[in-house]
């Protein structure tokens, strides 16, 4: 029995009319975001980043070159307000891993570039987060990750979608 069925069991004794599989599940991706999560962010702060910076820029690796992106495309694909995302860039900006610059094709709209240093730092970044989250998933077996892979895919869509 794990710290979650202690948990079930003492909610069954209690409330024996609820169905409780469910907060079992939850409980435990709760406690293993509580428990890998600083272990992948302890990985972002060794080179400077929190995760959210760390997002922005595998976000402009990721697009390829020129590694440049409007702000509301980065917003949109982090779910994250203009304000917040102004956040992030201003302290990406200020440590020289992005510039901001006025979009020729729109004059209203900015771009944002990803620097030689932002590429550096990201691209030393992912290789020890990779190397990270595969040691976190190491007690599983492929066959294991792949299931486990494949139900969370399935539960997220579920619930982005509002199935749920």
């Amino acid at each position: 029995m794990d710290a979650v069925d202690q948990h079930i069991e003492q909610w069954r004794t209690q409330r024996p009319d609820l169905p409780l599989d469910a907060m079992a599940t939850f409980g435990r991706l709760g406690r293993l975001l509580g428990t890998a999560g600083p272990a992948i962010e302890a990985v972002f702060l060794r080179h400077g980043l929190t995760t959210g910076e760390f997002d922005v820029l595998a976000a402009l690796r990721r697009s390829g070159e020129p590694f440049t992106l409007p702000p509301s495309v980065l917003a949109r694909s982090m779910m994250l307000s203009p304000a917040a995302m102004t956040n992030r860039l201003d302290r990406l900006e200020g440590a020289g891993h992005v510039t901001r610059t006025l979009d020729p094709g729109n004059r209203r709209s900015m771009l944002v570039s990803l620097t030689a240093s932002g590429r550096a730092t990201v691209d030393a970044a992912v290789t020890e987060h990779v190397a990270n989250e595969e040691r976190l998933l190491a007690v599983l077996t492929r066959a294991e990750r792949e299931t486990l892979d494949g139900l969370v895919r399935t539960l997220l869509a579920g619930i982005e979608d509002g199935q749920t």
